[in-house]
């Protein structure tokens, strides 16, 4: 008996896979093993996770849950739909405190199971079937698969800010702009959306840009939302002002946030978003059809972190050491890209990553160097059309290990000069 078929939009190929999770699919040990490669001995660029320690102050939060039998019990209960109001209080307070944002309150945060969770309730949200999304070109990666779940019909239209010939991001702020502009008139799109620091980029958008963007979309009614999963990572000191844009300044404005890259939450999974009131009203209605309420055990445990690592300055401490290392790292993975490989490379402003223009198919050179070097990395062309010819190289997992990075890019710097 034949099974029923599935959802004709996977059924037609319209939902499109990660380029990120098909390589990482041809990283699997049983493919190593097949390509005649050690497991062992490869090195890979491709993962996008930070690999430095959690707090210990938060790890003994959950050990005090798991120790203690009432509290464990409690947090076996449904939180409120837009999360613990003591969480919400303490990320409210965290934020005033590290990056001075203005005005914002209760009302505007609702926390979430995690930021991709929270990413696809905002799609449902904010977009009807046949809408335009501006993405920048590159974005994140799964920002097209989440928006082919989202409403039928949902259209990506792409604004360059890499010059892919110069290999240089905004370097003509003012042609951004005018391009930005012609798009929104054009095209009329619901929402705008980046990070800052970028993935695969990991560029910061400059403070004059995002706010004339936040200026000049509002015009059109369309949605800005940025994503500030690497805000933790950016390097740049003072960070930037635009880190500190308000929803209560600029209605418009909504912001991601994520629990995974500051403190290596990857798995335990947390998010949460700022934005105006009524914005948040709404995504609490998806949010109690999806997943009803985050994660109990989660939001005590941060919560309760948070409350004594703030006011004893241990928090601020954390983040700058964990910032500290992740800079070493990005000047150290751009040094030996330039010094072994020989090609042009961003170098990175915060985050994880650089991308290289390899001068030919990204794919076919991911492939072809991983066969030859056991050196994995992922091709470009998921992140946009101004990628095809590049890779992403992610120094993430690496953090600790300089020597294990410099020994991956020699090897395939041995392998071009052949």
């Amino acid at each position: 008996m034949p099974t029923p078929p599935i959802a004709r939009r996977l059924r037609e190929g319209q939902l499109k896979k990660s380029p990120i999770r098909e390589i990482m699919k041809l990283a699997d040990r049983r493919n190593i093993i097949a390509m005649g490669l050690d497991p062992d001995d490869v090195i890979s660029f491709a993962g996008g996770w930070v690999n430095h320690a959690s707090p210990e102050g938060l790890r003994a939060e959950y050990a005090e849950i798991a120790e203690n039998r009432a509290l464990f019990h409690e947090l076996g209960a449904y939180s409120p739909t837009r999360g613990l109001p003591r969480l919400r209080e303490a990320l409210l307070a965290t934020d005033r405190a590290l990056h001075r944002t203005n005005g914002l309150s209760d009302e505007h945060l609702i926390v979430g199971q995690s930021s991709t969770q929270l990413t696809h309730t905002l799609f449902t949200t904010l977009l009807d079937p046949g809408d335009r999304v501006l993405l920048f070109d590159p974005s994140y990666a799964n920002y097209g698969p989440q928006l082919g779940l989202g409403p039928e019909g949902v259209e990506i239209v792409w604004l360059s800010v890499l010059d892919a010939q110069r290999w240089t991001f905004m370097e003509d702020p003012e042609r951004l702009l005018a391009e930005l502009a012609a798009a929104l008139e054009r095209e009329r799109p619901r929402l705008l959306l980046f990070s800052t620091p970028d993935n695969p980029t990991s560029q910061v958008i400059r403070d004059d840009v995002f706010f004339r963007i936040l200026e000049m979309t509002a015009y059109f009614d369309c949605f800005v939302a940025v994503d500030y999963a690497y805000r933790a990572q950016c390097f740049e000191r003072p960070e930037p002002a635009h880190f500190a844009a308000s929803p209560v300044d600029f209605p418009n404005l909504i912001r991601l946030h994520s629990n995974s890259k500051w403190c290596r939450g990857l798995g335990r999974r947390l998010g949460w978003i700022e934005a105006a009131p009524e914005v948040i009203e709404a995504l609490e209605t998806v949010q109690q059809a999806t997943t009803l309420c985050p994660d109990s055990v989660h939001q005590h445990a941060l919560a309760s972190y948070l409350e004594k690592a703030l006011p004893d300055g241990s928090l601020a401490t954390y983040l700058d050491q964990a910032r500290a290392d992740y800079q070493a790292a990005a000047e150290h993975t751009a040094h030996c890209v330039r010094t072994y490989m020989d090609m042009p490379c961003l170098q990175p402003q915060g985050g994880l990553y650089t991308v290289v223009n390899v001068g030919r198919n990204g794919d076919t050179f991911v492939r072809e160097v991983l066969a030859n070097t056991g050196v994995i990395f992922v091709p470009g062309k998921g992140f946009g059309p101004s990628l095809t010819n590049g890779i992403r190289i992610s120094f993430g997992p690496l953090v600790h290990d300089l020597d294990r990075i410099e020994e991956g890019f020699r090897r395939v710097g041995d392998y071009l000069r052949g």
